[in-house]
């Protein structure tokens, strides 16, 4: 027996439901094998790194007082750099030949004097039937005119490369508490924001706030702000927009210094459409790195969908994963849309109710293959490095270690948690709510697979949806957020933030995202200038003044959000067994649990309290660690702090605390001797 056979009869046993599927489970860790020794041509496993190093190849590189670039363009029948150099016309001079006709590979080779730092450039491809522009494949700067609005490569070799200074700073090998952020509208004003900014003034608000993982969207390029860089042209190139790559380099680096991992969203789930930016018919042909046909267009996104099971496209995109640890020590990577790439029909409208939806027709194996190659490859390259997958399907192993048999990701994103809060706060009277179902629902995911909650993202942030202080609150958030207003709305809205949030991070599996300023309930939406609102950048921004106002209640939430952070933290809560249900009463709205050393109890009622209310613990004395209730935390302070309480042997000899509970609060108590 092989150690495929093996470890798919290991994964069996531990998930019965599995059994049916076990020839899949041992077809596909299979074609993973063999995959990777297709590509690699037989060489050690430890090798596969070195496969994954196209950016040293491809693109444009000094090549000693001269220049090189070579590109992929297998239906291309002549290709011509052109730019500022050339005028921007076709000249013999700058012809590339095809130094390898079978694989499509061409190359040129230039004096130094050709190209200088900061010159712009392009290539003008011909193929049967036509030709057109493009952006380099591989370029590693692209910057947009403008006035023109037109997209070029730009030579980015400066004298002086970027020194780093936190290479050796220890970085945090504890669970991911992630804090989602978008350099261009992290800043206050109305504008876009830059990497200096952001390390400047962002990163010291997060380190205050007890986060110690950075997760950057929109970093690779996009041609369109305003889709939050999820539609990416240029997937070596860091987004101009925001500052030179040095810059980034600086931020990343700055982060390090603090303690801060930085891990970025990588598309690689489908690229955009257009064709002189991005690779849609870079070479004339649809199929050069996406599917030909319906297959190779994605109909809610309208994007092109990658080939992964070809070569080349593997080689590409396995490279990209070795291009930003290298060249910008980014520490991991949140990998988008993962769900669209499992399945032909990208998962739209599907609910996914059973195992038989994992092993079918309808899965793209090859999407999967390539997931595993590149978690392999990530964490071969860099051991340290984290890897995410954003997938709302549940394919079991997605997130099991490659050495078990599984895909290989380090945590997959409990995703279907913002859609339970959502509809809790929208669609269910408080005097309604099942905390039962709301136990079982932040408890369901896999035992052999790590995860990370979380109770909104930036998806609920965007126009045409809602956060949940927006749900909460509404149109009383813009007159009734002072310290000395009264207001009904705000006061419930202010109780249920705090509660989701600790209920949320205390049943939490491996890790715990926040998106920037959620923590503290910004009032606006997400809306990035685009012709329906005249260009405004009022939307696409954060007002950070509101949580620095001592009179305004939002440094309530900041404040509770910081102290919550810490308790996690201190406690280590995330690297603890699965909380343990001790006490549940949906009619009472009241549920309490144990997470290691400490107990949590929530009542959700709206109006009741109980007095004298019998918990089961651990037997000895408690106190009060954290209280969503407190008056620093915009609360009624109902609750006294310094109070003991001390567990008492009821008849049947079960050790119980009996406390007083008010209406929506949540608390959390922890042995006496331990650290606060």
């Amino acid at each position: 027996m092989g150690w495929e056979e093996r470890t798919a009869r290991a994964i069996v046993a531990r998930d019965r439901y599995l059994e049916p599927h076990e020839g899949d489970l041992i077809r596909r860790l299979h074609r993973i094998r063999e995959t990777r020794d297709r590509l690699t041509g037989g060489a050690a496993e430890a090798d596969f790194p070195d496969f994954a190093a196209g950016h040293e190849y491809f693109g444009l590189h000094r090549d000693g007082d001269g220049w090189v670039f070579r590109e992929w363009a297998p239906n291309a029948t002549a290709i011509h750099l052109i730019g500022a150099m050339t005028q921007w016309r076709e000249e013999a001079g700058f012809a590339l030949r095809r130094v390898d006709p079978a694989a499509g590979v061409w190359e040129i080779r230039m004096p130094g004097k050709a190209l200088g730092h900061k010159d712009l450039y392009r290539l003008r491809i011909h193929w049967p039937g036509g030709a057109g522009d493009r952006i380099p494949a591989w370029a590693r700067r692209v910057i947009q005119d403008p006035e023109t609005q037109i997209f070029n490569a730009q030579a980015w070799f400066p004298p002086s490369p970027y020194q780093w200074k936190n290479d050796n700073a220890p970085l945090p090998d504890d669970p991911p508490l992630i804090y989602e952020s978008h350099v261009g509208m992290a800043q206050e004003t109305e504008k876009v924001g830059s990497f200096r900014e952001y390390a400047d003034q962002i990163l010291p608000r997060i380190k205050a706030a007890g986060y110690n993982t950075i997760q950057l969207m929109a970093i690779q390029e996009h041609p369109y702000y305003g889709s939050f860089g999820y539609q990416v042209s240029s997937f070596f190139a860091v987004s101009s927009r925001y500052g030179a790559p040095c810059e980034f380099k600086e931020l990343v680096d700055r982060a390090h210094g603090m303690g801060l991992r930085v891990i970025m969203d990588l598309i690689h789930s489908h690229g955009v459409s257009n064709e002189v930016e991005g690779l849609s018919r870079f070479d004339g042909a649809k199929w050069q790195y996406f599917h030909d046909g319906p297959r190779g267009h994605h109909i809610a996104w309208d994007s092109r969908c990658f080939d992964y099971g070809k070569h080349q496209v593997l080689h590409f995109l396995l490279s990209n994963c070795r291009f930003w640890l290298d060249e910008y020590h980014v520490d991991g990577f949140r990998f988008d849309g993962v769900t669209s790439m499992l399945y032909l029909d990208h998962g739209l409208g599907k609910a996914f109710a059973g195992y038989p939806d994992y092993f079918n027709e309808n899965v793209d194996e090859d999407a999967l293959i390539y997931l595993a190659l590149a978690n392999r490859l990530i964490h071969q390259a860099r051991p340290d490095a984290i890897t995410i997958a954003e997938d709302i399907s549940g394919m079991p192993t997605l997130a099991m270690p490659a050495e078990a048999g599984g895909i290989g990701f380090d945590y997959r994103f409990q995703m279907g948690l913002p859609d339970l809060w959502t509809r809790q706060v929208r669609d269910v009277r408080d005097e309604d709510w099942q905390v039962g179902h709301i136990w079982r629902e932040l408890n369901n995911r896999r035992a052999d697979e790590k995860s990370i909650s979380y109770a909104e993202s930036h998806d609920q942030a965007l126009v045409g949806d809602q956060t949940l202080i927006f749900r909460l609150i509404g149109a009383d958030m813009y007159h009734a957020m002072r310290q000395d207003a009264e207001n009904p709305r705000v006061e419930r809205g202010i109780a249920l933030h705090k509660m989701i949030r600790l209920i949320t991070i205390a049943t939490a599996g491996d890790g715990y995202l926040n998106f920037m300023g959620n923590e503290f309930g910004h009032p606006e939406w997400i809306d990035f200038p685009r012709r329906g609102n005249n260009g405004s950048y009022f939307y696409a921004r954060r007002q950070w003044r509101l949580v620095d106002h001592p009179a305004l209640r939002y440094r309530h939430l900041g404040t509770f959000d910081r102290e919550m952070i810490r308790l996690a933290r201190r406690r280590r809560l995330l690297e603890t067994p699965w909380a343990e249900l001790l006490h549940e009463h949906s009619d009472e709205k009241l549920l309490a649990f144990r997470r290691g050393e400490l107990v949590f109890v929530f009542n959700f009622h709206p109006h009741r309290s109980y007095t004298d209310h019998s918990i089961a613990a651990a037997p000895g004395n408690f106190r009060m660690v954290l209280d969503t209730d407190a008056k620093r935390f915009g609360g009624h302070g109902r609750l006294a702090e310094e109070v003991i309480h001390s567990a008492v042997a009821d008849p049947s000899g079960t050790w119980r605390l009996r406390l007083y509970l008010p209406s929506r609060t949540g608390i959390a108590l922890a042995p006496m001797g331990g650290e606060a």
